[in-house]
């Protein structure tokens, strides 16, 4: 039996995971390379990055169990 070298197109399963200072790339689970990025990364907006982390601004209620729209108690309404 004769083997032979092949190459496998595996763009498609390439995935980027954030480490602070770098993306670090993985295809298959297997670390492949690392890309630097720069001191600033343009993001959409509601995203920011601080302390090497990216962090995505949300709106929530303050009080747990309070909804958005809560019955007024004087009137009844809903």
């Amino acid at each position: 039996m004769a083997l032979q070298s092949a190459r496998i197109d595996v763009t498609d399963r390439v995935i980027g995971k954030w480490n602070g200072r770098s993306l670090d790339l993985y295809a298959e689970g297997e670390l492949i390379g690392h890309v630097p990025l720069p001191e600033t990364v343009p993001l959409k907006s509601g995203y920011t990055v601080q302390n090497g982390k990216v962090y995505k601004d949300v709106t929530a209620t303050v009080e747990p169990g309070q909804k958005y729209v809560d019955c007024d108690g004087e009137a009844g309404w809903c």
